[in-house]
């Protein structure tokens, strides 16, 4: 017999789970185990020299996950600091009101449903209003924007991907020489979150995380200038970052907006003024979905409609967009994270709505379902709008594995059906839409920029460079911004992927929605916006 060595007593006394394959690989992939399946293998060799670079590997991984985080890192108190300095000292330049004219105009509606309770710190009253005006005016050796002094206009992109929330802007020709980028107007620190903005009377609506506030914001378009906040105590928080998803609505006057919580807020839209609130995951009865409400209100007639994912008839609900008593409630399916779209298909004016599992076309009027199309991966997660692209067809996508499908609504009278005309995996939209133009649909197919013919569902090319950014369409070019922060101008051509231009807008990562607006581009992310001139 072969006398037995003291390395081979050592390995046969080990477990498996002390194999040097084994503790290797534990100290590369998790270091805090890997050192404690070293120290207590079996024998001495190599301890002393893998526990110091066991330690060094996690220091490692320690600084690159937390000590790099800096003052401009969304939901660092240092980053708050810095915001909160910027808009302190935005106020202390503006210069003293012109006129108490300049005030909004009371809404006496509004006042008499307002609940004093409501109001949180961070949220001014409505007896501020005036004060509040008076400091969005420019500072000395600007010229005068405030939205009281411009102007009336036709209000144009006040949802969530603009009037059809499709991702297009048709309200007029805007640049497409980039040389250089675009002219920027501002630039300013901005609250955590991915909502984008809606714009109506020349100033921009959105919803920030400040601390322990979701906090609606008005700001001036042409400068910058915060108008008012409204804000209220909720934290929302997860793997993806701090902060509220939903983009707000305007609408005839009045701002609807909706928490990650499901706190769905109705305020006067030229003072920040609670009218009426609701939770609408308490009011559904329903726990939260996994990212938080995403979807942005739609109103419709006299109601705003919105979608909890609760069962029983109240997956999607639409609450009086006037008073906040619900009106009625369709479905019973989980949440999605896709906003409802009104829509005309097969002749029949309906609400496009997208669940968890389907898709379906609701009655605007007393909430009774036309038709329910299948749409569902394997998680469970569709955040892709729609787009109507005929009389009574409509392209939808969905990521994680599943796809792109045209589908066609036929029927007539209140009987509707839905079947696709081609399902293929095509364009995988993950966490962004595509947008249409002549007969082909462009977007974000995991990532990467692809154009697809609607006809066939076919690709016609892939581009790489733009990772989980956004997309809309304008003058027959796409507007990217990429996941990095920076805006790309591509034309929108089934021959070919040519990218003209590309500039740096933003720090940091990028996952929100543009939005144009009187040949305004505005862009945020969790930590900065900015506006750029996109048109005369």
């Amino acid at each position: 017999m072969f006398e037995e060595t003291q390395g081979e007593a050592t390995e046969r006394r080990a477990a498996w789970y002390h194999s040097w394959p084994v503790v290797l690989a534990a100290c590369v992939v998790a270091p805090p185990a890997g050192l404690v399946l070293l120290l207590t293998r079996p024998g001495h060799e190599f301890k002393v020299l893998g526990a110091i670079l066991v330690l060094a590997l996690g220091a490692t991984y320690a600084y690159l996950l937390f000590g790099t985080r800096t003052a401009t890192d969304p939901g660092t108190d240092a980053h708050y600091a810095e915001l909160e300095r910027h808009r302190a000292a935005q106020q202390q330049a503006a210069p003293p009101a012109a006129a108490a004219a300049a005030a909004p105009a009371a809404d006496p509606q509004a006042a008499a449903s307002v609940d004093p309770a409501a109001a949180q710190p961070g949220a001014p009253p409505p007896a501020d209003a005036a004060a509040q005006v008076a400091a969005s005016a420019p500072a000395p050796g600007q010229p005068e924007t405030a939205a009281a002094a411009r102007p009336a206009r036709r209000n144009y992109w006040t949802n969530f991907r603009g009037p059809a929330r499709d991702g297009r802007y048709d309200e007029q020709p805007i640049r497409t020489d980039w040389k250089g980028g675009l002219q920027q107007l501002w630039k300013q620190p901005s609250g955590g979150g991915y909502a984008s903005f809606s714009v109506a009377d020349g100033v921009a609506y959105t919803i920030e995380q400040r601390r322990g506030q979701e906090v609606v914001v008005a700001y001036n378009v042409e400068n910058g200038r915060e108008l008012w906040t409204h804000g209220w105590d909720a934290l929302y928080t997860d793997s993806t970052g701090d902060g509220p998803r939903s983009t707000p609505t305007w609408h005839e006057g009045r701002l609807y907006a909706l928490g990650a919580l499901g706190e769905l807020r109705c305020l006067d839209a030229r003072s920040g003024r609670l009218i009426w609130s609701k939770n609408i995951l308490k009011d559904a009865g329903v726990s939260n979905i996994p990212w938080g409400m995403a979807a942005s209100p739609l109103v419709v007639d006299d109601k705003v409609v919105v979608i909890p994912g609760g069962p029983n008839g109240k997956s999607v609900v639409a609450y009086n967009a006037r008073t906040g008593a619900r009106a009625w409630g369709a479905l019973g399916d989980a949440a999605s994270y896709t906003s409802p779209m009104l829509v005309t298909l097969a002749g029949r004016r309906q609400i496009l709505a997208v669940t968890a599992r389907n898709v379906a076309g609701i009655a605007p009027e007393d909430g009774t379902v036309l038709w329910v199309f299948p749409w569902a991966n394997s998680i469970g997660i569709n955040v892709a709008q729609p787009i109507v692209t005929g009389p009574n067809r409509f392209f939808v996508s969905a990521g994680y594995g599943k796809g792109a499908a045209l589908v066609e609504v036929g029927g007539g009278g209140g009987k509707l059906s839905a079947a696709s005309v081609w399902e293929r995996a095509s364009m995988k939209n993950k966490f962004n839409s595509s947008v249409l133009h002549e007969g082909h649909v462009y977007g974000l197919d995991e990532g990467m920029l692809t154009c697809v013919e609607l006809e066939t569902g076919q690709q016609k090319w892939k581009a790489r460079g733009y990772g989980y950014g956004q997309v809309v369409v304008a003058s027959g070019h796409l507007i990217v911004t990429t996941e990095e922060g920076e805006i790309a101008l591509v034309r929108a051509t089934p021959a070919g992927h040519t990218e003209l231009a590309r500039f740096a807008a933003l720090e940091g990562r990028t996952w929100n929605v543009p939005a144009i607006a009187g040949g305004r581009l505005l862009v945020r992310n969790a930590t900065q916006m900015a506006c750029y001139k996109l048109a005369d």
